[in-house]
């Protein structure tokens, strides 16, 4: 029996998500095992693996570990023999990768938005939230004159730009990113099917 590898995971993460939704795309869900870690606790088990205390972390069985979401992304993309979310280089492979700086990048940014809202009033950075919030527009609108290339075949970078526009949903809906980029909306609408992203979908608050 192959033996299971352990992740170190928060539901709400996005960037837990796309592991996951990796995971599944890739026929190897069946492989992790979840392990619902905090690492803001003192007594989190990730320390042990990942110094800089973020999740998602990847435990691979053999006393060795991955972390950061791109990096088990690729490893477990090194496991099946399928189409491959990485594709080898060549033009696809930059467009995949420019994809998922695109979207990796807006998740980053509103993470930390929403970091920020629940600081103390009096330690928030109205500054820092709105560039955040404007740098996110700013990406949505390059990835709206880039929707086409999201309609080919599937790779890292659809999975982070789907996984990102998730998490708007769920952070920020009352902001209607789709208003203003009806091509990326009517992609998100099929992607957002597909069972990966509904069997992955955050159960907040």
């Amino acid at each position: 029996m192959t033996p299971k590898m352990r992740l170190h995971h928060s539901p709400n993460s996005p960037f837990v998500r796309k592991v996951r939704v990796a995971a599944i795309e890739t026929g190897l869900i069946d492989r992790l095992e979840l392990f619902t870690d905090d690492p803001r606790q003192p007594d989190s088990p990730i320390v042990k693996f990942n110094p800089l205390r973020r999740i998602p972390a990847l435990e691979l069985g053999n006393g060795e570990a991955l972390f950061e979401s791109v990096l088990i992304c690729e490893y477990l993309d090194s496991l099946h023999d399928g189409p491959k979310l990485f594709p080898p280089i060549g033009p696809a492979r930059w467009q995949a990768l420019r994809l998922h700086a695109l979207g990796d990048g807006a998740m980053t940014y509103a993470v930390f938005r929403i970091n920020e809202t629940r600081r103390p009033e009096g330690e928030r950075s109205p500054t820092m939230m709105a560039r955040w919030q404007r740098d996110v527009g700013a990406t949505l609108d390059v990835l709206e004159g880039r929707a086409r290339e999201l309609d080919g075949p599937i790779t890292i970078g659809t999975v982070a730009v789907g996984c990102m526009l998730g998490y708007l949903d769920f952070r920020f809906a009352q902001e209607d990113w789709r208003r203003s980029h009806p091509a990326l909306a009517r992609w998100y609408e099929g992607w957002s099917k597909r069972p990966s992203m509904t069997s992955t979908v955050p159960p907040g608050p």
